[in-house]
């Protein structure tokens, strides 16, 4: 599942392709048809992301000239989640291919972008969006986020940190790479109690989310390693992998911590798999 960063480059993109602009907006595969309609042809205000949610604001201008000229109204918003299959890409205007698995469709002459295999496209108000935002965490990506909203659900709760982590009522955006890669930044075990850390321990988390997730929004892919552990410092091969990057624990079970030297461990854990370093990360 696409983690914080992504959908946040995702939103820069939409806004700076469409922003302003009337788009053509259309559901090839039929299951948006209704709301793209409605849609087709008006002016794209904005897109902004929250944690791994998009909202692509269609937000309205006033319909009749006795009405009082001011800033658009907020919405109508596509909210969109990409889940674990979805995939918003970015392809040429023109011709449709592979109709059938196409959701949705914004494009003007110059740019088109598609949505496929989505768990959530749907059109929602002002009110639905409130909601939806009332039951996400902070947003260690958003200039707005309140770290100590987090920490008030981090340190009542007996879960560990590893999956108080990936819970997105308390930090919304983190995914599974930044849970290992900042949990090994500050040494602190995966199995840590929330209501064991401290409140120094939980700072010194999030403010490396707020160092790293911008550079992943930047460079489209998750560094976490210092500049002594990189493979030109090291001279070592740099890591080769899908998701690109230099990491300390993520997918690198089985091979030599980067520090210590030790095999990073690995488990499943709330169905995912769990990284970490038994010896560099001990601390409880």
């Amino acid at each position: 599942m696409p983690e914080g960063h992504v959908i946040h480059r995702l939103a820069d993109e939409l806004t700076v392709a469409f922003a302003g602009r009337p788009v053509r907006v259309t559901s090839p595969q039929g299951r948006f048809a209704a709301a793209a309609e409605l849609l087709d042809g008006t002016t794209l205000r904005a897109a902004e992301a929250y944690g791994k949610h998009l909202l692509i604001d269609f937000g309205s201008t006033p319909v009749s000239p006795l009405e009082p000229a001011g800033p658009p109204s907020p919405g109508p918003f596509v909210h969109i989640h990409l889940g674990l299959i979805g995939k918003l890409r970015w392809v040429r205007p023109g011709p449709v291919e592979g109709a059938d698995t196409l959701r949705l469709r914004i494009e003007t002459d110059q740019h088109a972008a598609e949505l496929r295999g989505p768990q959530t496209c749907a059109l929602i108000g002002p009110d639905e969006v409130a909601g939806l935002l009332a039951g996400l965490g902070p947003d260690p990506l958003r200039a707005d986020a309140d770290p100590a909203r987090a920490w008030q659900r981090v340190h009542r709760s007996g879960r560990s940190i590893a999956s108080l982590l990936m819970d997105q009522r308390v930090a919304a955006g983190v995914g599974n790479i930044y849970r290992a890669e900042v949990l090994y930044r500050q040494r602190i075990h995966p199995d840590t109690p929330g209501n064991t850390l401290s409140a120094r321990a939980w700072q010194r988390i999030w403010a490396d989310l707020v160092e790293l997730m911008p550079l992943g929004v930047r460079h489209g892919r998750i560094d976490t390693v210092r500049p002594e552990h990189t493979p030109e410092a090291m001279g070592r091969e740099p890591r080769v992998d899908r998701h690109g990057g230099e990491v300390y624990v993520y997918r690198r079970a089985g091979q030599p911590c980067l520090v210590c030297g030790r095999e990073v461990s690995v488990r499943a854990f709330e169905g995912r798999n769990l990284y970490w370093c038994a010896r560099c990360q001990r601390r409880r």
